[in-house]
Protein backbone atom coordinates (compact mmCIF):
# COMPACT_ATOMS: atom_id res chain seq x y z
CA UNK A 1 0.00 0.00 0.00
CA UNK A 2 1.13 3.74 -0.34
CA UNK A 3 2.33 5.85 1.95
CA UNK A 4 -0.56 8.21 3.72
CA UNK A 5 -0.88 12.01 2.84
CA UNK A 6 0.53 12.96 5.98
CA UNK A 7 3.36 11.14 5.88
CA UNK A 8 3.74 12.88 2.70
CA UNK A 9 3.83 16.09 4.39
CA UNK A 10 6.29 14.74 6.95
CA UNK A 11 8.25 13.52 4.28
CA UNK A 12 8.48 17.27 3.37
CA UNK A 13 9.43 18.43 7.04
CA UNK A 14 12.27 15.54 6.67
CA UNK A 15 13.30 16.88 3.58
CA UNK A 16 13.79 20.59 5.18
CA UNK A 17 15.32 19.15 8.41
CA UNK A 18 17.91 17.51 6.33
CA UNK A 19 18.59 20.68 4.11
CA UNK A 20 19.14 22.61 7.48
CA UNK A 21 21.32 19.90 8.81
CA UNK A 22 23.19 20.54 5.29
CA UNK A 23 23.76 24.33 6.35
CA UNK A 24 24.61 23.54 9.74
CA UNK A 25 27.44 20.72 8.69
CA UNK A 26 28.76 23.09 5.46
CA UNK A 27 29.09 25.82 8.01
CA UNK A 28 31.50 23.49 10.52
CA UNK A 29 29.03 24.19 13.28
CA UNK A 30 28.05 22.38 15.81
CA UNK A 31 24.21 21.97 16.94
CA UNK A 32 25.07 23.74 20.37
CA UNK A 33 27.05 26.43 18.51
CA UNK A 34 24.29 26.62 16.31
CA UNK A 35 21.64 27.07 18.91
CA UNK A 36 24.38 29.80 20.57
CA UNK A 37 24.53 31.88 17.80
CA UNK A 38 20.92 32.18 17.34
CA UNK A 39 19.57 32.17 21.29
CA UNK A 40 17.99 28.80 21.69
CA UNK A 41 18.80 26.11 23.71
CA UNK A 42 20.32 23.20 22.26
CA UNK A 43 17.44 21.38 22.74
CA UNK A 44 15.24 23.45 19.79
CA UNK A 45 18.00 23.29 17.14
CA UNK A 46 18.06 19.65 17.78
CA UNK A 47 14.37 19.30 16.96
CA UNK A 48 14.28 21.05 14.25
CA UNK A 49 17.21 19.15 12.64
CA UNK A 50 15.61 15.94 13.35
CA UNK A 51 11.99 17.46 11.78
CA UNK A 52 10.72 16.76 15.71
CA UNK A 53 9.17 20.20 15.56
CA UNK A 54 8.39 22.54 12.48
CA UNK A 55 10.71 25.21 12.13
CA UNK A 56 8.89 28.64 11.53
CA UNK A 57 9.78 31.58 8.96
CA UNK A 58 11.87 32.95 11.89
CA UNK A 59 13.83 30.17 12.83
CA UNK A 60 14.97 29.76 9.03
CA UNK A 61 15.99 32.97 8.68
CA UNK A 62 17.84 32.81 12.39
CA UNK A 63 19.29 29.57 11.05
CA UNK A 64 20.60 30.82 7.84
CA UNK A 65 21.98 33.74 9.13
CA UNK A 66 23.80 31.38 11.69
CA UNK A 67 25.78 29.39 8.91
CA UNK A 68 26.33 32.39 6.66
CA UNK A 69 24.14 30.89 3.98
CA UNK A 70 21.60 33.81 3.75
CA UNK A 71 21.35 33.27 0.33
CA UNK A 72 19.60 29.98 1.03
CA UNK A 73 16.49 31.65 2.84
CA UNK A 74 14.15 32.62 0.12
CA UNK A 75 14.28 28.74 -1.30
CA UNK A 76 13.92 27.51 2.29
CA UNK A 77 11.19 29.31 3.18
CA UNK A 78 9.03 28.31 -0.01
CA UNK A 79 9.77 25.04 0.71
CA UNK A 80 8.97 25.62 4.11
CA UNK A 81 5.46 26.94 3.12
CA UNK A 82 4.97 24.30 0.53
CA UNK A 83 5.39 21.51 3.40
CA UNK A 84 2.53 23.28 5.60
CA UNK A 85 0.20 23.97 2.33
CA UNK A 86 0.74 20.18 2.05
CA UNK A 87 -1.31 19.20 5.21
CA UNK A 88 -3.46 22.02 6.49
CA UNK A 89 -5.80 21.33 9.61
CA UNK A 90 -8.97 22.23 8.62
CA UNK A 91 -9.89 24.12 12.52
CA UNK A 92 -7.06 26.44 11.61
CA UNK A 93 -7.68 27.03 7.87
CA UNK A 94 -11.60 27.90 9.31
CA UNK A 95 -10.38 29.95 12.77
CA UNK A 96 -11.56 33.23 11.35
CA UNK A 97 -14.65 31.13 9.60
CA UNK A 98 -15.14 29.29 5.92
CA UNK A 99 -16.09 32.27 3.67
CA UNK A 100 -11.98 33.11 3.32
CA UNK A 101 -11.16 29.31 2.68
CA UNK A 102 -13.31 29.61 -0.39
CA UNK A 103 -12.33 32.40 -1.56
CA UNK A 104 -8.44 31.30 -1.34
CA UNK A 105 -8.61 28.29 -3.66
CA UNK A 106 -10.70 30.43 -6.09
CA UNK A 107 -7.87 30.99 -8.29
CA UNK A 108 -6.74 27.33 -8.19
CA UNK A 109 -10.24 26.75 -10.01
CA UNK A 110 -9.87 29.50 -12.47
CA UNK A 111 -6.61 28.26 -13.65
CA UNK A 112 -7.55 24.72 -13.81
CA UNK A 113 -8.57 23.27 -17.43
CA UNK A 114 -9.37 19.84 -16.28
CA UNK A 115 -11.27 18.43 -12.99
CA UNK A 116 -11.62 14.99 -11.98
CA UNK A 117 -13.29 15.18 -8.54
CA UNK A 118 -14.41 11.63 -6.50
CA UNK A 119 -16.79 11.94 -3.64
CA UNK A 120 -17.72 9.32 -1.29
CA UNK A 121 -20.00 11.50 1.12
CA UNK A 122 -21.20 14.78 -0.09
CA UNK A 123 -22.32 16.66 -3.16
CA UNK A 124 -19.15 18.25 -4.64
CA UNK A 125 -18.52 21.54 -3.83
CA UNK A 126 -18.44 22.70 -7.23
CA UNK A 127 -22.15 21.30 -7.41
CA UNK A 128 -23.67 22.56 -4.73
CA UNK A 129 -26.67 24.34 -4.57
CA UNK A 130 -26.65 27.31 -1.94
CA UNK A 131 -28.81 25.98 0.43
CA UNK A 132 -27.04 22.77 0.44
CA UNK A 133 -23.72 24.46 0.94
CA UNK A 134 -24.98 26.19 3.82
CA UNK A 135 -26.68 23.74 5.70
CA UNK A 136 -23.04 21.78 5.38
CA UNK A 137 -20.73 24.06 6.23
CA UNK A 138 -23.04 25.08 9.57
CA UNK A 139 -22.94 21.37 10.05
CA UNK A 140 -19.07 21.69 9.71
CA UNK A 141 -18.58 25.03 11.72
CA UNK A 142 -20.64 23.13 14.99
CA UNK A 143 -18.19 19.92 14.55
CA UNK A 144 -15.01 21.78 14.20
CA UNK A 145 -16.25 24.84 16.71
CA UNK A 146 -14.80 27.59 14.30
CA UNK A 147 -17.34 30.94 13.82
CA UNK A 148 -20.29 29.76 12.10
CA UNK A 149 -19.90 32.10 8.83
CA UNK A 150 -21.72 29.51 6.53
CA UNK A 151 -24.29 31.87 4.73
CA UNK A 152 -21.52 34.30 3.41
CA UNK A 153 -19.34 31.07 2.84
CA UNK A 154 -22.20 29.37 1.03
CA UNK A 155 -22.27 32.47 -1.32
CA UNK A 156 -18.85 32.49 -1.87
CA UNK A 157 -18.71 28.36 -2.83
CA UNK A 158 -21.45 29.28 -5.54
CA UNK A 159 -19.45 32.18 -7.06
CA UNK A 160 -16.53 29.83 -7.10
CA UNK A 161 -18.53 27.44 -8.74
CA UNK A 162 -19.10 29.97 -11.80
CA UNK A 163 -16.74 28.03 -13.40
CA UNK A 164 -18.68 25.19 -14.49
CA UNK A 165 -20.12 27.31 -16.85
CA UNK A 166 -17.43 29.82 -17.60
CA UNK A 167 -14.48 29.49 -19.87
CA UNK A 168 -13.38 25.83 -21.65
CA UNK A 169 -12.78 24.21 -18.17
CA UNK A 170 -14.01 20.50 -18.01
CA UNK A 171 -15.46 18.14 -15.14
CA UNK A 172 -15.25 14.76 -14.89
CA UNK A 173 -17.03 13.82 -11.17
CA UNK A 174 -17.63 11.28 -9.63
CA UNK A 175 -20.09 9.96 -6.32
CA UNK A 176 -20.64 7.20 -4.77
CA UNK A 177 -25.24 6.32 -4.89
CA UNK A 178 -24.59 6.59 -0.40
CA UNK A 179 -24.07 10.64 -1.26
CA UNK A 180 -27.56 10.66 -3.25
CA UNK A 181 -29.11 9.02 0.15
CA UNK A 182 -27.04 11.33 2.89
CA UNK A 183 -30.19 13.82 3.82
CA UNK A 184 -27.86 17.49 4.12
CA UNK A 185 -29.99 20.05 5.31
CA UNK A 186 -34.03 19.36 5.19
CA UNK A 187 -36.02 17.33 2.68
CA UNK A 188 -36.46 20.43 0.46
CA UNK A 189 -32.82 21.70 0.47
CA UNK A 190 -32.08 17.99 -0.55
CA UNK A 191 -34.39 17.61 -3.37
CA UNK A 192 -33.45 21.26 -5.22
CA UNK A 193 -29.70 19.94 -4.76
CA UNK A 194 -30.37 16.56 -6.52
CA UNK A 195 -32.70 18.37 -9.15
CA UNK A 196 -29.57 20.56 -9.64
CA UNK A 197 -27.40 17.78 -10.56
CA UNK A 198 -29.99 16.73 -13.21
CA UNK A 199 -29.61 20.28 -14.54
CA UNK A 200 -25.83 19.94 -14.75
CA UNK A 201 -25.89 16.74 -15.42
CA UNK A 202 -26.92 18.22 -19.18
CA UNK A 203 -23.91 20.78 -19.23
CA UNK A 204 -21.48 19.91 -22.25
CA UNK A 205 -18.27 20.57 -20.44
CA UNK A 206 -19.36 18.13 -17.51
CA UNK A 207 -19.52 14.48 -17.28
CA UNK A 208 -21.25 13.20 -13.83
CA UNK A 209 -20.98 9.31 -12.60
CA UNK A 210 -22.57 8.09 -10.02
CA UNK A 211 -21.40 4.64 -8.89
CA UNK A 212 -24.21 2.07 -7.51
CA UNK A 213 -24.68 0.53 -4.49
CA UNK A 214 -24.91 -3.12 -6.01
CA UNK A 215 -21.57 -2.29 -8.36
CA UNK A 216 -18.77 -4.95 -7.76
CA UNK A 217 -16.71 -3.03 -6.13
CA UNK A 218 -12.83 -3.00 -8.15
CA UNK A 219 -11.39 -0.08 -5.50
CA UNK A 220 -13.24 0.60 -2.35
CA UNK A 221 -14.87 3.75 -1.38
CA UNK A 222 -12.04 6.34 -0.60
CA UNK A 223 -11.52 9.54 1.11
CA UNK A 224 -13.29 12.74 -0.95
CA UNK A 225 -10.26 13.89 -3.44
CA UNK A 226 -9.82 16.49 -6.03
CA UNK A 227 -7.59 16.13 -9.05
CA UNK A 228 -6.31 19.61 -10.91
CA UNK A 229 -4.93 18.76 -14.41
CA UNK A 230 -2.67 16.14 -13.86
CA UNK A 231 -0.78 18.70 -11.44
CA UNK A 232 -2.27 18.56 -8.05
CA UNK A 233 -4.29 16.07 -6.08
CA UNK A 234 -6.17 17.61 -2.68
CA UNK A 235 -7.62 15.00 -0.07
CA UNK A 236 -10.26 15.57 2.58
CA UNK A 237 -9.45 13.80 5.12
CA UNK A 238 -11.66 14.60 8.96
CA UNK A 239 -8.92 16.96 10.34
CA UNK A 240 -7.20 18.34 7.77
CA UNK A 241 -6.87 18.96 3.66
CA UNK A 242 -3.79 17.40 2.04
CA UNK A 243 -2.29 18.71 -1.06
CA UNK A 244 -0.03 16.72 -3.41
CA UNK A 245 2.23 17.84 -6.10
CA UNK A 246 4.46 14.70 -6.25
CA UNK A 247 4.04 13.14 -9.84
CA UNK A 248 3.67 9.50 -7.47
CA UNK A 249 0.85 10.63 -5.81
CA UNK A 250 -1.12 11.90 -8.30
CA UNK A 251 -0.53 9.43 -10.39
CA UNK A 252 -2.10 6.67 -7.81
CA UNK A 253 -5.31 9.23 -7.43
CA UNK A 254 -5.69 9.04 -10.96
CA UNK A 255 -5.56 5.52 -11.23
CA UNK A 256 -8.12 5.04 -8.29
CA UNK A 257 -10.14 7.85 -9.92
CA UNK A 258 -9.97 5.52 -13.27
CA UNK A 259 -10.99 2.50 -11.77
CA UNK A 260 -14.12 4.12 -10.12
CA UNK A 261 -15.09 5.48 -12.73
CA UNK A 262 -15.35 2.10 -14.82
CA UNK A 263 -17.71 1.07 -12.00
CA UNK A 264 -20.10 4.51 -12.32
CA UNK A 265 -22.89 4.46 -14.36
CA UNK A 266 -23.55 7.77 -16.82
CA UNK A 267 -26.40 9.38 -19.09
CA UNK A 268 -29.88 7.94 -18.77
CA UNK A 269 -28.50 5.14 -15.77
CA UNK A 270 -27.41 8.20 -13.70
CA UNK A 271 -30.38 10.27 -14.26
CA UNK A 272 -32.34 7.30 -12.88
CA UNK A 273 -30.42 7.20 -9.57
CA UNK A 274 -31.00 10.88 -9.02
CA UNK A 275 -34.74 11.06 -10.06
CA UNK A 276 -35.00 7.88 -7.83
CA UNK A 277 -33.24 9.59 -4.54
CA UNK A 278 -35.42 12.75 -5.25
CA UNK A 279 -38.69 10.01 -4.98
CA UNK A 280 -37.46 9.13 -1.91
CA UNK A 281 -36.92 12.24 -0.32
CA UNK A 282 -40.21 13.19 -0.65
Amino acid sequence: MSASPSSSAQGARELLAARLGELRRDAELTGHELAMRCGWSPAKSSRIEHAKTPASDSDIRAWCKACGAQDQTADLLAANRQADQMYVHWKKLHRHGMRRAQEEVAPLYEQTQHFRVYCSNVIPGMLQTEAYASALLSTIATFQGTPDDSTEAAASRIERSRVLHEGSHRFALLMEETVLRYRIGDAETMAGQLGYLLAVMALPNVSLGIIPFAAERRVWPLEAFYLFDGQRASVELLTAAVNMSAPSEIGVYAKAFSRLAEMAVYGSDARALITEAISAVR
